[in-house]
């Protein structure tokens, strides 16, 4: 018996063996395994960091491009905005200037026909204040003794004509006194 029981406990030191071989094999796998699956997990992780990264550069190109698409219409759309404006605001000015115009050019003959007849009135009022001056002077020059410009005119008139008769008088006294001088002469000569 102790045959077969060293035989045993040989077997059973074999058996305990093999199976802690395939223990340490089976820990040694599943540790392998582990790392492994660690490993793997951690290249998906990679992986899909560079399909996030692939993806977002795409999305960024696209964001980009419809950014560039949308700016260019909008600039488009703003410069055809501002000449629209630019033209509205011309015609605009156009109308205003017409009105203002037309405004200033009534208001003109308004204002032109009010200083006409203003004037006219003013004209009017300093007439009859020059007759009202003239005559208030012609009697107080009158109650002073000197004489009016018209009664001054009428004098210069008469010297005039009496200055012109004198030289008439003068001229024929000239003409006849040298003819009675002659016959005077005559006279006293053969008497």
């Amino acid at each position: 018996m102790t045959k077969k029981t060293a035989k045993k406990k040989v077997a059973k030191k074999k058996v305990t063996k093999k199976t802690a071989t395939r223990k340490t094999a089976a820990r040694k796998t599943a540790s392998s395994q582990a790392q492994d699956y660690a490993h793997e997990i951690w290249l998906a992780g990679l992986g899909a960091f560079a399909l996030a990264q692939d993806e977002s550069g795409k999305i960024l190109k696209q964001g980009q491009k419809t950014i560039d698409e949308t700016s260019r219409k909008v600039i488009g759309e703003g410069t055809k905005l501002f000449d629209r404006l630019v033209k509205e605001g011309s015609k605009l000015e156009n109308k205003g200037r017409k009105s203002v115009t037309e405004t200033v050019s009534g208001v003109r003959g308004d204002v032109e026909s009010r200083v006409g007849k203003v004037r006219e009135s003013a004209q009017t009022n300093w007439d009859k204040l020059e007759k009202v001056f003239e005559q208030r002077v012609a009697r107080a020059l009158s109650r002073l003794g000197v004489p009016t410009s018209d009664e001054i005119s009428k004098l210069s008139d008469r010297v005039a004509e009496l200055n012109k008769r004198v030289r008439e008088l003068s001229e024929q006294q000239k003409q006849s006194a040298p003819a009675a001088a002659k016959p005077a002469a005559k006279s006293t000569s053969g008497s």
